[in-house]
């Protein structure tokens, strides 16, 4: 069974983690009946312990005797090895319970992110870029792409239902273009590129927090037991799940794109467009650090995001999550915004988090300082670099002219043979 921290830290500072669930919006319940199944599952240890030692002392002393003392022995050990036997099944089936309601309580807030209950708590930190000024009325994509025939939605939900659209022409390269523009900034960066499955077990899902929370989200292929991917997160951090690694190989750094899927019950129905559907490209990043670096690295793979939209001269704004915004498994997390002026709207493009050593403990993945010394959890990180499609709604709505046309920014056309302009 996985879990998300060491019983030992709550056992330790419960009020601190009482606190955290709080701030968070958890039902605080959880912790109680933690705190009640630990402290059985510590008495049933006691209890095996002393019948053990109690179990050894009786081996000495059937050693020594003879004749009915030793029978007598022997039958009084035999109770105690049955009670034993008892008290140990008892035990797993109380850590069993312990751990599954372990694994229900969330990563805790660093220290840095704001107390708050929702979207209007989170803190903006920085914009980038101007508010583009219109002297006509700025279209909302899904006018812009139906005029110049680059998105169907009537298409995407016939062959696969509400929710879900098709790219055509210049829409379709578009959308690889910037799938290639992005990777090729984040190899300069520094990142190693990994291309993934798309099918994922259950324990890689446990192991990066998408399950149980997250399960009602996900499509599961039941005949295999393999959900798909909901972002590039969850296969690239497994990678490394069950390792230890050398203390040499960190930090590491790596980008992948995948097609990622998520149910969104309900919720494409609230935004019209492509904002909120159920299949997206996303190119993501993944880090694997020390876990005195997880901060300074958290700024940087916001640093490393962000750089997308500078060269695309899309404006954005950035904002530190609150509490009660954070994502289940996050320590902290800062979002990117960009704005689409057709729907006049910020979009959030990219999450960057840090989750600390939670995804570590889950997974298994750890590392060594020396070849002499105890292994430790890792640190881990990551942030869409960026998602589409809300990238490609902010660049058909920025760059839209009153002729219906849009322009390609110039960094982005040489992945489109140097055009400049989609009418």
């Amino acid at each position: 069974m996985v879990e998300m921290l060491d019983p030992k830290v709550i056992r330790d500072s419960p009020e601190t983690i009482r606190t955290a669930l709080r701030n968070r919006g958890y039902d605080q319940s959880m912790l109680d009946r933690f705190q009640e199944l630990d402290e059985k599952w510590r008495s049933l240890v006691e209890q095996i312990n002393r019948s053990n030692k109690t179990k050894n002392e009786y081996s000495v002393k059937i050693s020594r005797s003879d004749g009915e003392e030793k029978e007598k022995l022997i039958t009084e050990m035999k109770e105690i090895s049955l009670r034993t036997r008892e008290l140990e099944a008892e035990k797993a089936a109380t850590e069993k319970s312990r751990d599954e309601e372990l694994i229900n309580f969330p990563n805790l807030p660093d220290p840095t992110v704001p107390v708050g209950s929702c979207d209007a708590d989170n803190e903006e930190i920085r914009r980038w870029g101007e508010l583009r000024k219109f002297d006509f009325d700025p279209a909302t994509h899904w006018d812009i792409g139906e005029r110049l025939d680059i998105i169907d939605f009537e298409r995407g939900t016939k062959i696969a239902g509400s929710g879900f659209y098709v790219l055509k022409g210049y829409g379709a390269r578009l959308e690889r273009a910037l799938i290639n523009f992005m990777q090729d900034i984040h190899l300069e960066q520094g990142y190693e590129e990994i291309f993934s499955t798309v099918l994922i077990n259950e324990s890689s899902c446990y192991g990066t927090g998408q399950l149980p929370k997250m399960k009602e989200d996900m499509y599961f292929v039941e005949r295999d037991g393999l959900y798909l991917n909901p972002t590039a997160e969850v296969p690239v951090t497994n990678l490394h799940s069950g390792e230890i690694l050398r203390r040499e190989q960190l930090p590491i750094y790596y980008c992948a794109y995948l097609p990622s899927f998520r149910r969104e019950a309900g919720r494409h129905s609230e935004t019209k467009g492509i904002g909120r559907v159920h299949q997206f490209n996303k190119v993501e990043l993944v880090k694997f650090v020390l876990p005195e670096e997880s901060d300074n690295e958290l700024e940087k793979l916001l640093s490393d995001a962000e750089e997308v939209l500078k060269r695309l001269g899309i404006p954005y704004r950035i904002r530190l999550l609150c509490t009660g915004d954070l994502g289940f498994h996050s320590s902290k997390t800062y979002d990117i915004e960009a704005f689409a002026p057709g729907m006049d709207q910020w979009l959030e493009v990219s999450s960057c988090s840090n989750f600390k050593d939670f995804q570590a403990r889950r997974a298994g993945i750890k590392f060594r300082r020396e070849e002499h010394l105890k292994s430790e959890f890792v640190h881990t990180l990551n942030g869409s670099g960026i998602a589409l499609p809300r990238t490609m709604i902010a660049l058909i709505e920025n760059f839209q002219h009153e002729d219906g046309s849009v322009e390609i920014p110039a960094a982005l056309r040489p992945y489109l043979q140097n055009i400049a302009k989609i009418e």
